[in-house]
Parts: structure tokens; sequence; C-alpha cells
């Protein structure tokens, strides 16, 4: 991303995330179910070997929630979102509404995420921000979504100036966000799992989405960075 957004997103973690550990309960929210599996067409349960340059084609796409996608040539299906930038792709992908609504709210994020050339994103499905809101409260939740800088920190949190594919991730071990912070990452490359800063673990819910410029990775939980 340019260098002025990188700035101002890390100067921004830190206030996010004590915001939201204040406006929190004491109460751990539920864990976001994720959406039921159904058969598809292409193969869905364990990643193909891609090449070492994180790049991905439908044939490597696995996890249970792939199956909600739109088939065939439908905006929002893998064969639709595979030549878009990673913002674009997004916008038509039924898992991502909340996120992409997010997205919306930073000037200029959507566009920046274009013109990366080669990135990770982890993208939290809706139900994973339904669980925040639950937690902080419609009011702090709001408030967020309403503060540009906090939002561009925590949604910068989480892509990667890097592309990975799953065995990449769970190779490296480790990545460095955007935003600053670390994610480790566990689990195996059929079955990838990412902890954050605040040691909350999420699942891969459907994984080596191929964009024209990124590796996308649906998760269950919003990922949040050390306090």
């Amino acid at each position: 991303m340019r260098k002025p957004f990188r700035l101002a997103a890390a100067a921004s973690i830190a206030a996010l995330t004590v915001t939201l550990a204040a406006c929190g309960s004491s109460e751990s929210a539920a864990p976001a179910a994720a959406p039921s599996a159904a058969p598809m067409s292409a193969p869905m349960s364990a990643p193909m070997a891609a090449g070492g340059d994180g790049v991905t084609t439908n044939a490597d796409v696995f996890g249970p929630a792939c199956s909600k996608l739109p088939q065939g040539q439908e905006p929002g299906s893998l064969n639709a979102m595979g030549p878009q930038p990673v913002a674009t792709a997004a916008s038509t992908n039924p898992l991502l509404t909340t996120l992409v609504t997010a997205v919306g709210k930073v000037p200029g994020l959507a566009d920046t995420l274009n013109q990366q050339k080669a990135i990770t994103v982890f993208a939290p499905y809706n139900d994973a921000f339904a669980a925040v809101q639950q937690k902080v409260g419609d009011q702090a939740f709001n408030s967020l979504l309403a503060n540009q800088q906090q939002l561009g920190g925590l949604l910068s949190y989480h892509v990667v100036p890097k592309r990975y594919d799953a065995a990449g991730l769970v190779a490296a071990g480790k990545t460095t966000e955007l935003a600053g912070g670390d994610l480790t990452i566990g689990g195996t490359a059929d079955a990838p799992t990412v902890t954050d800063g605040q040691g909350n673990t999420a699942n891969i819910l459907c994984g080596n989405i191929p964009t024209s410029n990124a590796t996308v990775f649906v998760i269950d939980k919003v990922l949040m960075p050390k306090a």
C-alpha cells in the first residue's frame, strides 16, 4: 500500500485495540458457526500444490464454506473473481458483504488494495463481524465503522504484503501484517489456522481463492492485534 496509509494504519492499531478492549464485556463472544458445507464440482477437500509464488488456481481452493460461492460465471464465483483485483473480487462474494462495507468506509482503501502486486488477504466472513458487534455492543461497533483511521488499521491487520498459498503460510509459520504486528500460522496445508496478537485462533472457511493480485482466505474470526 501507499506509505501514508501504511503509517496511519500502524499508528491506529494501538488505539483500536484499547477501544475494543474497553468496550467489550468480560464474557467471551460465542464463536461464529461456520457455514454448512455442500459438495461442489470443484475439489474442496484439500488444496493442491500451488506454485512457490503463492499464486493459486480454482483447483487449489478448499474449505467448508466454498460451497456457498456462486457457481459458473455468476458474480462472486471463482471464475468471475479470478481475473479481478482483490477488492473488486470481494465486492461480489456473498460471504464478505460486511467486510466490503467496512472497506468502503475507508476512502481509497479499495483502490489501494486493488493496486497491490502480490498480497495475501485474510477476509473475515459476515458472521465474524456480527460476533464482534455482539461482544462490544452496537454503539462501539458503529463508532469503529465511523472512525476511518482505526477501521483502516484493523482492516490492514488482515493483509500480508506478500502472496502466500496455504502450504506457503504453514511453512512460514508467521506473517507480518501491513499495519504492523504478526499472525501465527498453525495447522496443516489442508487445514491452516491463523492466531492473532490476542491469542484468538481463526479457522479457514474457504482458502486459496485466486484473484489477479492476491490470494484470499475467508476466515471465521476478525483478527485483533496485540494490546
